[in-house]
């Protein structure tokens, strides 16, 4: 599992890029032929590598990328993708030449940035693809639906901008049952046949992100967006049942130390935990500085040996302690945080849940001193 010649450290997030192929592949299943997919890869592809898996992604069929930052774009670029990259949230104005040099579709909802991409593009005799983003109910970003024919106006009277799409993004698809989803795209109809009719074109429509490929078909539009259902989580527990994806990641290490403490005895700052009976106990080399937050003190557990070992003691920056029992375990004994060993397995969906969050969130909270480590079948 560790053997190369890079890594030292014994703890490494394996990324299954073979079930990142076949998860693009079944998702491009749910939706028309002829409609776009697009893979978000932002933040870092929510913890599993951006370059690595935006190549599985579009050997697998994916046709373009999207990202949230303009630095995520550029590192696309220099890493050598010449597809379609789309930013799903505006730069500042002052970054519009850099969003031309990057030759990226950029997301646009303020008249500063129309303006700034616009006055970038004229002089340097270009236009700048957009996508004009609308709020339907998210109440984050976006152009208001009461806007939009006034909005239009000013895109169209930019000479610099190619207005190629509009879009919305869905406040509550993680809950099929709720009647606001299917608002929202009534709005969004409404408001973008208003923006079509201005600009005296189709555009492409696009609402459906993860939960709204598999439980919306009527958002399929012109493009769907897939992020965590990608990299085979469920986008909420009501889609738990969902079993034609897999997860690509998996937290794994060697246990670094092993001690015997007597009963009674503090381990970690603050001595807060001393075991009621004589037991081993092993240091891991994962701490909160890698994302083992330390809200996971005593209410988390690791597979050792196929067997669940709770983590006890104060988590540290570096590390944390577990409880083997009775019998010691060899330095180096392989254990996993996420993942299946033997029998059991604990999954992002279980940590998110003693942490009180999401699994998009404990993906993205392993930190860059984790490596990531690729197997492909």
């Amino acid at each position: 599992m560790l053997e190369t010649n890079k890594i030292v450290r014994p703890v490494v997030a394996q990324v299954d890029l073979t079930a990142i192929r076949d998860n693009v592949a079944f998702l491009k299943g749910l939706v028309p032929d002829g409609c776009f997919f697009m893979a978000v890869v932002k933040a870092n592809a929510y913890g599993h590598g951006d370059i690595e898996v935006s190549r599985a992604a579009l050997s697998a069929g994916a046709d373009c990328l999207g990202v949230a930052l303009l630095e995520e774009a550029e590192k696309l670029r220099s890493a050598g993708f010449d597809c379609p990259i789309q930013l799903l949230f505006e730069p500042p104005p002052s970054a519009a030449s850099r969003v031309l040099a990057a030759d990226v579709t950029c997301t646009v909802y303020t008249p500063e940035m129309a303006r700034a991409l616009d006055a970038a593009a004229r002089d340097e005799s270009k236009q700048a693809r957009i996508h004009l983003k609308l709020d339907t109910g998210m109440r984050r970003v976006g152009i208001r639906p009461e806007d939009s024919r006034e909005f239009a106006d000013l895109l169209k009277s930019l000479e610099g901008l190619r207005v190629e799409g509009v879009y919305t993004h869905f406040a509550v698809a993680t809950e099929p049952q709720d009647p606001f989803t299917e608002k929202q795209m009534d709005v969004f109809e409404r408001a973008a046949s208003v923006v079509e009719s201005v600009m005296s074109k189709t555009l492409i429509r696009h609402a459906a992100n993860s939960a709204g490929v598999m439980a919306f078909p009527r958002s399929h539009y012109d493009m769907v967006r897939v992020g965590i259902a990608m990299y085979g989580l469920s986008p909420s527990p009501r889609f738990a049942g969902v079993r034609n994806i897999r997860p690509a990641f998996s937290l794994t290490g060697e246990v670094g130390f092993v001690k015997r403490v007597d009963a009674g005895e503090g381990i970690s700052y603050g001595l807060e935990y001393a075991p009621s009976r004589p037991t081993c106990v092993a240091t891991l080399p994962l701490g909160y500085g890698d994302g083992m937050s330390r809200i996971l003190t005593g209410r988390s557990e690791v597979l050792v040996g196929g067997q669940r070992r709770p983590v006890i003691g104060v988590i540290c920056m570096d590390t944390c302690m577990i409880d083997l029992g009775p019998e010691p375990v060899p330095r180096g004994t392989p254990f996993t945080v996420i993942g299946r060993d033997g029998a059991e397995e604990i999954t992002a969906d279980d940590v998110a849940g003693r942490l009180g969050t999401i699994n998009y969130e404990v993906c993205c909270m392993i930190g860059p001193r984790v490596p990531r480590v690729y197997i492909d079948d």
